[in-house]
């Protein structure tokens, strides 16, 4: 024991170093991190002086040492279950580290005070008080939040000097805020610990024989002099207020310690106030820039925690259901944990599925660096398809599951045209798909439909204005547009637009002059130049070409439309291509529909249709979060067709991977079809728009697809393949090695290196392979390697994954293949030539004439998007290998404005397919007693 006598144990002092400490250590956080603050909430239910005291004492430490504190005051009338939602959203919002709930609650109403500490994250429950905290405490884990009080009694026990290992400890007072969790940590620092209570016999004699004597008991000065042990230290943790005539105010402080006769004992002894008190407060900071640092760490160390699926393989393979059917994927919210998302990032669709909010996410990680970017593109394919979801499924499988890398792969959402037409999905196969892959390839999220409902409004405003114009005098028309409601007529923000836009200065509807209500109130749509259509996501070659408005009601104003499959909407590729949510609403605000009398374009924002457009996509925005057969993370978003949009997923998606990999991760993106249509477009349109640089392109090519190339019969969709595709054809395949080598130039001339997926089937032999990797290593590829993920999974794509990590750490020198600056016509031609080998480029006469226009009014410099068939290097799907010298025919070009980019058609392009004689869905059945989808590929 010490000789000492009456030291001074100041919390004060010692708080005041332990908030210096933590001041450093917030100062370091934020240079580590720019733009990160520790965050702390302070929720306060009514107005008690006593709280608000104790909230501001808090709040100043904070701002002292850098915190950011939030004091969320609630009035009296707050419900219980109103104090449990607003607890709800701040354990969601990651930018609150800590949270403390002010105790007493000052309700109306009563509320369950042990509820709602305990509705307070265990993560973020700075003051320690939640149920699996204390519990932690009690069984020795003292990683956690220990709670602030006791810790403070601990932290003065050690500035004493004196050891607590197997020291004579008595507690007096068993609380649960104080003495029980004060007890539960002399334990576990290994002092021999005795709790007193108010039934305790001979309370004077225990306390006398203890080496640390803590005081919680809530009676001031109950312990005198007389029951201490000489040279004890003595840790007072009373608060009580005792009449004093000789002070001001006519009462005093005093602690439960009678403290002038305890000093003449102690060796050491806490003051009150001074004491304890000055300690809870820095525990409370300690505990929340803890907080604060274990988020920040998580955000700079990068390394998820991903536990992968285990894959049952079987032989022969079974069917993609049967394999999804076979696996059980984790739930969604563990893996959006495993990978970093917070919970108040996600919104659950069921238990597989779940949209991210992308704004959140990007904000939180907005200053870490970006992932690798890796591209998946193709060799011309056969009507088949040649595997580049299933690669692109079995790669990120390969660098989660079996390289332990941080990988995302960002892939569209299928239309269910295909789904139930003949191609089928487009979640991989074999043991490299998405699952739930029932969800995936039909409903999903509601992305689809919302883009249909959102475009079909469209088309139905500008009908009914056509109609309404039609059969409105200029001064009805405008006193409809411009309504008095309750006495007040106003313009609403979109015809404030249109004012501005028509240079028109003036907001009282009632100050135009009759020439400008004329010119704000019609737009003069010419009928025979609409070039909006109405969708449908089905195949239905009936709709093709409709008439409308054949009901009486419309008065005889008929013309004929036609429909297109809704993936082909112009709202699709601007909700792949917006980089935000400021920037996708302009994008649709500039979709031009039709064009007036006098040829100028008419948008949906003249049409009035923004805001109802937003609010209809509010949701399709945020793309959504889903899983491999390995548990490997999937992203889902958007679904533009290659052959008549850019046909890649969303710029969204893809940045929200890029952030969340971190800089050692990747991500893995798929552009359809070859690389003369879909990767072109990836490069040039989405790559410009987004900024994002490449850092490798993923060449999937197949042994199938070159014999078909080097002359082979024709693979039709359903019927069994030829002979020459299912045994060794060594001639066969070296007359279509010239198409791989086309598709690894065009590669070649972004910059980018490029690795050749060669997808192998269980038909193909060794000598092929070979011939194939030799071929493509000579004609420039960084590497080619086969891959087996289709029947192994992820293992069977690891030498494949090896080879995309080298590459990208393979310096690149990536550009465009154009300058947008140059002509349309120009772009057309450089895109023809270096992508597909063209010779020259013809236009039908309608197509130079609105090549002009669009330059004149100011579209000339937008990229171009080819709608061109994907089953042949050139414009004729019939030609295969690599033709040359050839004329490629545009017979149409369109614009899409919003989407930003001109379309120029190459052939007969349609955008509304139509069932086979035998679709898919003869196959299709729903097991009423299970509840499962058969027959789904």
């Amino acid at each position: 024991m010490s000789s000492h006598r009456g030291q001074i144990l100041s919390g004060t002092d010692i708080a005041k170093e332990i908030r210096q400490q933590l001041t450093e250590d917030v100062i370091i956080m934020k240079k580590t991190l720019p733009g990160f603050e520790p965050g702390l909430a302070i929720v306060q239910v009514g107005g008690r002086e006593d709280s608000n005291v104790y909230i501001r004492m808090k709040i100043k430490a904070a701002s002292e040492i850098g915190i950011k504190a939030e004091h969320v005051r609630l009035p009296r009338t707050t419900k219980e279950i109103e104090l449990l939602s607003k607890l709800k959203k701040l354990n969601e919002d990651p930018t609150v580290h800590g949270i403390i709930v002010q105790l007493p609650l000052d309700a109306d109403s009563k509320i369950d005070q042990h509820l709602i500490t305990d509705s307070v994250s265990p993560d973020k429950d700075v003051d320690g008080l939640n149920t699996i905290n204390e519990g932690r405490v009690a069984i020795g884990d003292l990683n956690s939040f220990l709670p602030c009080t006791p810790n403070g009694c601990i932290e003065l026990i050690r500035r004493s000097g004196l050891s607590m290992v197997g020291a004579e400890t008595v507690v007096l007072g068993r609380s649960k805020i104080v003495g029980t969790p004060v007890a539960e940590l002399l334990k576990w620092n290994h002092a021999t610990v005795t709790v007193c209570h108010s039934k305790t016999k001979n309370l004077q004699e225990v306390c006398k024989k203890a080496d640390i004597l803590v005081v919680a008991i809530g009676k001031a000065e109950l312990v005198k002099g007389s029951w201490i042990k000489p040279g004890a230290v003595v840790i007072d943790c009373g608060i009580n207020v005792i009449p004093d005539p000789t002070k001001k105010s006519g009462q005093r402080i005093v602690g439960d310690v009678a403290y002038e006769e305890a000093r003449e004992v102690a060796s050491y002894i806490t003051p009150v106030p001074g004491g304890v008190g000055p300690m809870t407060v820095a525990m409370l900071m300690k505990n929340t820039v803890q907080s604060a640092q274990r988020a920040a760490n998580k955000i700079i160390q990068h390394t998820w925690s991903l536990r992968p699926l285990p894959l049952n393989l079987k032989r022969p393979v079974p069917s993609d259901i049967a394999i999804a059917h076979s696996h059980e994927p984790k739930d969604i919210a563990q893996l959006a944990e495993e990978i970093g998302l917070y919970p108040g990032e996600i919104s659950l669709y069921g238990n597989k599925k779940a949209k991210i909010s992308v704004s959140s996410v990007l904000k939180r990680l907005g200053h870490q660096n970006d992932g690798k970017y890796i591209v998946v593109a193709g060799i011309t394919p056969t009507p088949l398809g040649e595997g580049k979801s299933t690669t692109s499924v079995g790669l990120v499988q390969a660098l989660t599951a079996h390289k332990q890398k941080n990988a995302f792969v960002c892939l569209r959402q299928p239309s269910q045209g295909p789904t139930f037409g003949i191609k089928g999905g487009a979640a991989g196969g074999g043991y490299s798909q998405v699952i739930p892959m029932e969800d995936f390839n039909l409903h999903l999220t509601g992305d689809i439909h919302a883009v249909g409902a959102a475009h079909n409004l469209v088309a139905a405003q500008m009908d009914a204005r056509i109609f309404h114009e039609a059969t409105q005098a200029d001064k009805a028309l405008y006193d409809r547009l411009t309504p008095t409601i309750k006495g007040e007529r106003k313009f609403s923000k979109i015809q404030l637009r249109r004012l501005q836009k028509l240079g028109i200065n003036k907001t009282d509807p009632n100050a135009l002059t009759d020439e400008e209500k004329v010119k704000f109130a019609r737009l003069n749509i010419d009928t025979n130049r609409i070039v909006w259509n109405r969708v449908v996501d089905i195949n239905d070659r009936y709709l093709r070409k409709i008439t409308i408005g054949q009901s009486p009601t419309e008065k005889g104003r008929t013309r004929e439309t036609s429909f297109m499959i809704t993936v082909a909407s112009e709202i699709m590729a601007i909700l792949a291509l917006a980089k935000d949510l400021d920037d996708f609403k302009l994008r649709l605000s500039k979709m031009v529909v039709a064009f007036d009398k006098d040829g100028i374009p008419v948008t949906a924002d003249d049409l009035g249709l923004t805001g109802a457009l937003m609010i209809l996509l509010k949701d399709a925005i945020e793309p959504t979060l889903m899983q491999t057969l390995e548990g490997s993370p999937v992203l889902v978003h958007a679904g533009p067709f290659a052959n008549i949009a850019h046909g890649c997923s969303s710029i969204l998606a893809d940045k929200v991977a890029l952030k969340l990999v971190g800089e050692d991760g990747y991500v893995i993106t798929e552009a359809g079809f070859g690389s003369d249509i879909g990767m072109e477009k990836f490069f040039n349109i989405k790559c410009r728009a987004s900024g994002n640089i490449p850092s490798a392109v993923v060449l999937v090519t197949t042994i199938r697809a070159l014999k078909m190339h080097g002359g082979g019969p024709a693979v039709t969709p359903g019927t069994p393949l030829k002979e020459e595709y299912t045994r060794e054809n060594l001639e066969l395949l070296k007359n279509g090695l010239p198409n791989l080598n086309k598709h690894i130039s065009n590669c070649g001339k972004f910059g980018v290196p490029v690795v050749v997926a060669i997808n192998r089937m269980t038909t193909d032999t060794q000598a092929e392979i070979d011939m194939v990797r030799e071929s493509a290593i000579k004609s420039g590829a960084f590497d080619a390697v086969p891959s087996t993920h289709w029947a192994d999974g992820g293992s069977g794509a690891e030498k494949l994954a090896d080879a995309v990590i080298a590459a990208c750490n393979n310096p690149n020198n990536f550009h465009f293949l154009y300058n947008l600056n140059t002509s349309i016509d120009e772009k057309i031609r450089t895109i023809s030539r270096e992508m597909y080998g063209a010779a020259d480029v013809v236009y039908d006469e309608k197509v130079k004439n609105a090549i002009e226009k669009y330059t004149e009014q100011g579209f000339g410099s937008l990229p171009i998007c080819m709608a061109k068939t994907p089953l042949s290097l050139s414009g004729d799907p019939s030609v295969k290998g690599v033709p040359v010298d050839f004329t490629l025919k545009i017979n149409d070009v369109s614009l899409s404005a919003g989407a930003g980019f001109i379309v120029p058609i190459c052939g007969e392009i349609t955008r509304m397919p139509g069932l086979s004689t035998r679709p898919s869905i003869y196959d299709m059945d729903l097991n009423t007693e299970t509840g499962e989808i058969e027959g789904l590929f």
